[in-house]
């Protein structure tokens, strides 16, 4: 029986030999996809397995079972959306990957939990410093944020100031349209 290091080694070297299993005339058609189709026509080549054709897909191009859908390294694969996901799972026989539709601050917290589990991430290569890197992020956003919140209560007051002036100037225009008015009428009596 071989061990798991001597099954991935195994497992390597298969892989590498394996083909890309396309479908049947799919470089002839483009409307036709690379992906593979059993090819059904009664004189098929690649049906027939003829030598020079394209490679039929079989069993002999399979990873052994034990370290099938398994790393390279000979953990588990395990893909995490949220926090909840990183409890009961171990950390010797797993190793996380972290989706890619998750937000930055999701991501960080995310990631702090599995380094204190002491899981291994594959999709980052320095968690420390992609966490560092998003914490000054937001740090600039945040102080961005504030600097606008500042601007606006400054014009704002601005826009007050000038209300309660041109206001005055109103109260003083009408005082003084009020006294012609008057002084009108009163040379108009005289």
């Amino acid at each position: 029986m071989l061990s798991i290091k001597e099954l991935l080694e195994l497992k390597k070297q298969i892989k590498s030999k394996k083909p890309h299993f396309i479908r049947q005339d799919a470089h002839k058609k483009k409307k036709l996809s690379k992906k593979w189709r059993r090819p059904k026509g009664l004189h098929s080549k690649i049906r027939l397995k003829l030598r020079g054709r394209a490679k039929y897909v079989s069993v002999g191009y399979r990873s052994p079972k034990k370290v099938r859908y398994l790393h390279k390294s000979g953990l588990q694969q395990h893909i995490v959306r949220s926090i909840a996901d990183l409890e009961g799972l171990n950390a010797k026989k797993i190793c996380l990957i972290i989706s890619s539709s998750l937000g930055d601050r999701k991501r960080i917290t995310i990631l702090k939990k599995a380094k204190e589990y002491g899981f291994n991430i594959l999709n980052f290569d320095n968690p420390d410093e992609f966490i560092k890197n998003i914490e000054n992020k937001i740090n600039l956003k945040r102080e961005k944020r504030t600097k606008e919140k500042e601007k606006v209560k400054e014009a704002k007051k601005v826009e007050k100031k000038e209300e309660k002036l041109s206001e005055k100037v109103k109260k003083v225009d009408t005082k003084e349209a009020e006294k012609k008015e008057k002084d009108k009428l009163l040379t108009k009596r005289g």
